[in-house]
């Protein structure tokens, strides 16, 4: 089981309500400052940690001076585009204190939907990572419409879980966990300490919206939960206004833990051999016993490529004899398969035009039988 002290890859969701002054508009600094001791300490002990962080439109909304009423579509767009230049610089000047660099990534949920975009926001949140990078991602608001309408980043932060397959999540929130119903209304209300699985009747004790500069509620924790467990992500709730509030929760302060179902790895292997092959590729013996050995799929390994698939599209990957070795998300479209297949890496560039990636199929992206 992940522990936020244990978990190799962390995603952490931060809210608009903890970020910014409702009163002055402004940063709370001294919050900020020990959110970044707290990944410090945790990028020190070899975590990867990814923050999805709202933000920028309340900040915006404080520069522009416009109203705490709902904005219009494009007031939020506005604010959006001024709030996030400055939401980015905060963290990071925090965090290089810390020597920690930064990186800015901005998604909609649509770059999760469609296959090709989600392959591109993976390959690039991967590679921030391996080189020690803290990704900070947020919805792209100045473009989005209906994110901005649905108002919350914890179904977002979900996904960039599931994306970069870390094993747990924690949304930093205005409430401590998940209650059997709202404190505020009922004093005998009890909270979960763990969640071993998210059944109707958790369901049905989930408040609405939030409050304030936050627009989420429990329902849309409850969506981040079912999204991140299905997908072997753990997930916690837990009270983010406190200050240092990650070494808190890991310090024992109450919290609500909601169990993953399996591993993050062995989720992802189990949704890519349930899709419907769009193709299929033929592999040489030396490649079919490299995959064997946990190898990626080269082209050099590829003697033939047959069906219409496009980039990001799962295929079958045969062996000479025809037998089916397992399934794989092709990172080349048929076409471009088909012209590189037999080559080395290296040739890639000259053949496409472009510089590609070296394998085929990564083995992240492969669920092999047997």
């Amino acid at each position: 089981m992940a522990t936020l002290s244990r978990a190799r890859r962390v995603v952490v969701k931060i809210g608009s309500a903890l970020l910014v002054d409702p009163a002055e508009g402004g940063l709370k600094a001294g919050w900020l400052t020990g959110l970044a001791a707290d990944v410090a300490r945790m990028k020190a002990r070899g975590q990867d940690v990814v923050l999805v962080s709202s933000g920028s439109i309340a900040l915006g909304r404080g520069v522009l001076g416009l109203p705490m009423a709902e904005l219009a579509l494009e007031q939020s767009q506005a604010a959006a585009a001024v709030g996030q230049i400055r939401l980015a610089r905060a963290y990071e000047e925090v965090l290089a204190p810390h020597g920690i660099t930064t990186g800015q990534v901005l998604v909609t949920l649509e770059d999760s939907a469609d296959r090709r975009r989600y392959l591109n926001s993976r390959a690039t949140l991967e590679q921030l990572l391996s080189l020690g990078v803290v990704p900070i991602v947020n919805e792209n608001d100045t473009v989005a419409t209906d994110e901005i309408r649905y108002g919350d980043n914890d179904r977002l932060a979900a996904q960039v879980a599931v994306t970069v397959g870390a094993d747990l999540l924690v949304l930093l929130s205005d409430i401590d966990g998940l209650y059997t119903a709202s404190p505020a209304q009922d004093p005998r209300a009890t909270r979960f300490e763990r969640v071993e699985k998210i059944t109707p009747e958790i369901e049905a004790m989930a408040g609405d919206a939030g409050t304030g500069l936050s627009k989420g509620g429990m329902k849309t924790k409850l969506l981040a939960a079912k999204t991140a467990t299905g997908a072997g992500c753990a997930m916690i709730i837990a009270l983010g206004s406190r200050d240092n509030p990650l070494l808190t929760v890991e310090e024992g302060a109450p919290h609500t833990l909601f169990v993953a179902e399996g591993d993050p790895q062995a989720a992802r292997k189990r949704w890519i051999a349930s899709m419907k092959p769009q193709g299929r590729v033929v592999l040489d013996a030396g490649a079919a016993r490299a995959l064997a050995a946990g190898k990626s799929l080269l082209p050099a390994g590829v003697t033939a490529v047959s069906g219409g698939f496009g980039r990001g599209e799962p295929v079958e990957i045969c062996d000479a004899n025809g037998h089916v070795l397992g399934h794989g998300l092709a990172r080349y479209t048929k076409q471009e398969a088909e012209a590189i297949m037999g080559h080395k890496s290296e040739e890639i560039e000259a053949i496409l035009g472009y510089i590609g990636r070296a394998a085929l199929i990564h083995r992240d992206d492969m669920a092999l039988l047997g």
